[in-house]
């Protein structure tokens, strides 16, 4: 096998050795083309300055499309309407839901930004070169398990499309039992799903921002349509709009119940608290994040509106509060309308899946065997999972997984938390690239472990175990301290992230981590030197002379 090594000779007198891996190293500045299409059209220079005030990053705002116009929203306000708020009530909670995430979001996103790595490696600078193992495989195990259920979800929404193009496809003769989970025609569709997505899943995520922006055109009329829909057919919005509905719940209209809302509202992002910096780091001008603080709750509420009002239709129309979108598109009379409205959520779930699954589970394998194992590799591993898990049966038997999917918000509210503290308050956004990639380097801690940052992740989900413990086992009896897990993410964020400052500032201090001033990797514009037996561009600037030495 060959190995690529960098050797990089600074003029204040020490060498690195760093393992050149191309999937992990800083994107080069010519594959940061995440941000605005204004550069593509011949306008006076004026005119192009003012478009690119909003156009700036049309990009991320596709990106952010994607990721939220998508079948598990219409899930997540229906966990929020069911602690007995009405939709006057359910606004205002996915706002404010959405913009405490986007905070935390921006943040992030920031990380990825100013240094163009993605989430592996900037983990290293806070949890040790090895203590980020932990980390790594935490994200990836649940990006994996989502992308195999929404691959059965988005196979439902092709069925539709072929039944609604040839109604005999609805007598497809079934050989499974009914006691498989699915059908044979619904297992014929996941695997004609599961080929198209593995096909644009390995493509590299510089290219895939033509997707997202496709699907940016596509999926906001489709939802805009169903909005429409469902307030002409109800008259004004139906029982869940106007507030007759009669759902169940023990603690209605209280405070504890907005925090339990909220919560769920900002749990339905929050690997995208931490995912940021993977799609962050492709940039063009480091600003991939403050723009985000706006798209998110704008995007989430206007599109949380359609589930509301689709739901109040299908109530109004068929007399059952439906969900689950599949199911709804089914009870529509036109095939036309069952036919492109399922086309956009199956489109919009291959945007939600690669964002927020295929990509970051691919970034954390190769992060965690990057000798053997680079991004399409990974890719390929995620997809033939999806298949060896069988993932209609964990839908239809593993409640317990489901819940502990769901309750991902308690782990990844502590590690944001973490993330945040360190880059922000302790190291104020000073990192050396270079020792990024150095195994006995200053993020090295103590034997490659930053015991600091696991202690406050601990104080940060120590509390909400009970609770997380009864989400996945109902049975259990933990009294009362179930109820701080129904804001797990808000507490475990905060108090993480304040611990970690605490035991940096005043227990522990990191000063062997900590540097006078940020080593960037490579801008636009700085001098270069082109390896060309690998294509390759390193860069040169104040002084670093960098060549590459071969070693088989």
């Amino acid at each position: 096998m060959v190995e690529q090594r960098l050797l990089i000779s600074c003029s204040y007198t020490y060498t690195v050795l760093i393992v050149y891996i191309p999937d992990l190293d800083p994107v080069p500045p010519h594959m940061r083309t995440w941000g605005g299409l204004v550069s593509i059209f011949t306008l006076p220079d004026p005119i192009r300055r003012c478009i690119s005030l909003l156009m700036n990053h049309q990009d991320y705002w596709a990106y952010w499309t994607s990721d939220m116009l998508a079948p598990p929203l219409a899930s997540t306000v229906s966990s929020v309407m069911a602690l007995g708020f009405t939709a006057r009530e359910t606004i205002p909670i996915v706002f404010f839901g959405f913009a405490i995430c986007s905070v935390v979001i921006t943040l992030t996103g920031k990380m990825g930004a100013q240094y163009s790595i993605a989430f592996p490696v900037i983990v290293r600078s806070i949890f040790g070169m090895y203590g980020s193992y932990p980390a790594i495989c935490l994200r990836a195990f649940v990006a994996a398990m989502w992308t195999a259920i929404l691959c059965v979800q988005a196979g439902a929404f092709l069925q539709i499309c072929l039944e609604a193009i040839w109604p005999s496809f609805k007598k497809f003769p079934n050989h499974l039992s009914p006691d498989a989970g699915i059908t044979s025609a619904g297992i014929l569709c996941f695997f004609i799903y599961w080929i198209f997505q593995t096909i644009l899943a390995t493509m590299p995520i510089q290219k895939l921002r033509i997707l997202f922006l496709v699907k940016a055109v596509i999926v906001p009329p489709t939802f805009a349509a169903l909005f429409l829909w469902g307030v002409i057919v109800t008259k004004g919005g139906g029982p869940l709009v106007t507030g007759h509905a009669k759902l169940t719940s023990t603690y209605m209209n209280t405070a504890f119940s907005s925090l339990t809302g909220l919560n769920a509202i900002i749990g339905l992002f929050s690997s995208m608290a931490v995912n940021m910096p993977d799609f962050g780091r492709f940039s063009k001008n480091g600003l991939a994040g403050y723009h985000q603080f706006f798209a998110l709750p704008v995007i989430g509420t206007l599109g949380a509106l359609t589930p509301i009002f689709v739901t109040s239709a299908h109530s109004y129309i068929w007399g059952d509060f439906q969900w689950y979108m599949p199911a709804v598109i089914e009870d529509f009379d036109s095939r036309a309308a069952q036919f492109f409205t399922a086309f956009s959520f199956m489109l919009a779930t291959i945007g939600n899946q690669i964002a927020a699954g295929t990509y970051p589970f691919s970034n954390d394998v190769s992060g965690l065997y990057p000798k053997f194992i680079n991004i399409f590799r990974a890719t390929i591993i995620i997809s033939v999972f999806c298949v060896a898990c069988t993932p209609w049966n964990i839908i239809k038997n593993a409640a317990g997984l489901l819940a502990f999917l769901s309750g991902y918000s308690c782990l990844m509210g502590p590690l944001a938390g973490v993330m945040v503290s360190d880059f922000y308050l302790i190291k104020k956004r000073k990192l050396d690239i270079h020792e990024l990639y150095k195994d006995h380097g200053i993020y090295h801690y103590s034997h490659g472990v930053n015991w600091r940052a696991y202690a406050a992740f601990c104080l940060g989900f120590g509390p909400l175990t009970p609770g997380f413990a009864k989400s996945v086992n109902t049975d259990l009896n933990v009294g009362g301290a179930w109820k701080i897990y129904a804001f797990a993410w808000l507490f475990g964020f905060f108090i993480a992230l304040s611990s970690y400052y605490v035991i940096c500032t005043y227990v522990s201090p990191i000063t062997s981590a900590l540097v006078g001033e940020a080593v960037l990797p490579p801008q636009k514009g700085d001098e270069s030197l082109d390896d060309d037996s690998t294509g390759i561009t390193y860069g040169t600037k104040d002084g670093i002379h960098a060549e590459t030495k071969e070693i088989v």
